[in-house]
């Protein structure tokens, strides 16, 4: 699942609302949506971190159905602040950026087909609801995700690059240590079954999370991820929040990337 979104094409198209408000989808895609959903929860538990467990709570989102995006924000806003946004299958970076600074998390309104049930490059509602959603529940989560927005709005490209790592290493494929051991919080992970296991296995490299590094580091977002990086409590994410993460751009823009820990894709 990529995190920043483009806007070149997409074979999915997302569903519109009625003049209520409400999706109408198709009972495949409600199958769909069960099918997915009750997967990954027979396997998170004892694997992803304690906010998301707790947020997924809170959310209590339907396993026999798609939820209304309405019903998702009536949580967020209580706990954060936060809302979703109806977008389409992919966006342009600086609409990206704007919804995240103004605490709107995009979500597209389509769910994969039956025949990309274990990957879909682009970021479905399955991962945008259930990977996503609940950790935006969590303060130091949510503070973090929109001081990301607000510092993408402002960077030039080039510095939209290297966010992006940020990005992908935190947010969407981040782990943390806890009490009970290494957790997942990272919803690209959390929304894949293959990574959900992969993740926590010792076939990746794990590292302690440095932001610099992490600004550092080369990714490709169709195989699983060859290297994690882990934080010591979800309260780093605040702390970064509140540090000059441009500065750490710069840091990096002039350390340079690493080498890749993965092959360069096939032409």
């Amino acid at each position: 699942m990529t995190a920043h979104k483009t806007a070149k094409a997409s074979k999915y198209q997302a569903r519109m609302p009625d003049e209520r408000g409400h999706i109408r989808y198709s009972d495949q895609d409600h199958a769909t949506w069960q099918t997915l959903v009750e997967r990954q929860t027979a396997i998170i538990d004892g694997r992803v971190c304690q906010a998301y467990l707790d947020g997924l709570e809170r959310l209590a989102l339907p396993h026999d159905r798609i939820p209304q995006l309405a019903e998702v924000d009536r949580v967020l806003e209580a706990a954060t602040g936060w809302r979703t946004a109806q977008v389409p299958a992919l966006i342009p970076f600086d609409t990206f950026f704007e919804l995240l600074a103004s605490r709107r998390f995009p979500v597209a309104t389509f769910i994969r087909a039956p025949e990309e049930l274990d990957y879909l490059q682009e970021p479905d509602i399955f991962h945008e609801i259930f990977g996503h959603c609940p950790m935006l529940t969590n303060p130091d989560f949510a503070e973090f995700t929109a001081t990301y927005g607000k510092l993408g709005l402002a960077a030039t490209p080039k510095q939209r690059v290297y966010l992006a790592r940020l990005y992908w290493l935190t947010v969407e494929f981040g782990l943390v240590d806890t009490p009970q051991g290494r957790r997942i919080y990272g919803g690209g992970i959390i929304s894949s079954p293959k990574e959900t296991f992969h993740a926590l296995s010792e076939a990746p490299e794990h590292h302690p999370f440095d932001p610099v590094d992490a600004l550092r580091t080369p990714y490709r977002i169709d195989i699983l991820q060859p290297l994690y990086y882990v934080l010591d409590d979800l309260h780093t994410l605040h702390d970064l929040s509140r540090q000059d993460i441009m500065a750490m751009v710069e840091q990096a823009m002039t350390l340079g990337l690493f080498e890749p820990k993965f092959p360069p894709k096939a032409a």
